[in-house]
């Protein structure tokens, strides 16, 4: 029997895919196969992975026999048609996409927050949305110290949430401004250089966008508390690479920013970057490319007089810790809790 498990990679030449990519190898994470599967236009290209050559093979139903593990990343649709397959085949698919992230049989993780979900799952388990996923590596710690009643939050999006396309046009856009030429926005609804504007998701009945729904609803779900207030703002900015949030909160108790920078000093998969001396906080710039989410300018919240305010600032790369990273947390939770076969799990 095969000491590692057996991967597939669904969109594999996507933004994501990509990062997979770099994030497998990276942390030496323990797979014998990995096959990467992308659409029709995709199969037979050829891709670099640890000193090999590996070949795009196209996406069917029948591409997962064999297969242990798949982190999927291929749209919401394809994930909706191809996922029942490769979990009927005894895979287990961490998917990227929103397909199934608000099922009730499907957890939602986020390791640093709620790894024990995963040992309920039937083959699927969610990896949440970029923004929620930025924002409660940061929230969670605080939370279990001192319950947040309320959460303020504006995020400043980078167009790689939008994808390859949207941040190579964000590219084109700039040199053509510069270039005194005409802006025309084919990925995103509007001129992105040197501009900003609302999400470009659909506005629902109450006025918020589908992408603040999802911060809302997520975070819920994955702290078992529907009790939060929270209240988001979601904002495109022409940054290549890294989401930025400013959070307000209210907490149940007191609490001094100081108790808020040491709890999260120590805190899983937090880098605190709060030097107010040198004016040194959190930028996308500094942050992309890395695992950690980067949080500072903390400071007490002055219009909360009774001590329970605090507002933050932070930054985390969308393409890692946003999207692949957390994914392949998940599959190392998994192989750590036992759930996904590897050298560990297999006996005689």
């Amino acid at each position: 029997m095969s000491a590692n498990c057996n991967v597939a990679i669904m969109g594999a030449t996507g933004a994501v895919g990509q990062v997979f990519l770099e994030i497998l190898a990276q942390r030496d994470f323990p797979h014998d196969e990995l096959r990467l599967l992308a659409s029709s236009r995709s199969a037979g290209k050829v891709v670099d992975y640890r000193g090999k050559k590996l070949t795009i093979q196209e996406l069917t139903k029948d591409s997962f026999t064999g297969i242990d593990l798949v982190l999927s990343s291929a749209g919401g649709s394809i994930s909706r048609e191809f996922v029942p397959a490769a979990v009927e085949a005894g895979a287990v698919v961490v998917d990227n996409t929103s397909a199934f992230r608000m099922d009730p049989q499907v957890p939602l993780v986020v390791p640093e927050v709620n790894a024990s979900d995963l040992d309920d799952h039937q083959g699927v388990i969610a990896n949440p949305n970029c923004s929620t996923i930025i924002m409660v590596v940061a929230l969670w710690p605080l939370y279990e110290r001192n319950r947040i009643e309320r959460v303020v939050v504006s995020t400043y999006q980078a167009i790689s949430g939008a994808g390859a396309a949207a941040m190579a046009e964000l590219e084109q856009q700039t040199r053509d401004v510069l270039d005194g030429k005409p802006v025309q926005p084919k990925e995103l609804p509007y001129q992105i250089a040197f501009n900003l504007f609302s999400h470009n998701t659909t506005i629902g009945p109450e006025g918020y966008c589908e992408e603040e729904e999802k911060m809302i609803r997520e975070t819920h779900k994955m702290f078992h508390d529907d009790t939060i207030r929270i209240t988001p703002t979601c904002i495109r900015v022409p940054v290549p690479r890294t989401h930025s949030e400013t959070l307000n909160l209210q907490f149940e108790e007191p609490i001094t920013e100081q108790q808020v920078r040491e709890i999260l000093r120590d805190a899983p998969g937090v880098s605190l970057v709060d030097d107010r001396e040198a004016n040194h906080f959190p930028m996308p710039l500094e942050a992309s490319g890395e695992d950690d989410v980067f949080v500072g300018r903390i400071r007490q919240d002055m219009s909360q007089p009774d001590g329970r305010g605090i507002d933050l600032f932070l930054c985390g790369d969308q393409l890692r810790k946003g999207a692949a990273l957390n994914a392949v947390q998940i599959a190392e939770s998994l192989i750590e809790r036992g759930l996904l076969k590897t050298a560990a799990t297999v006996t005689g």
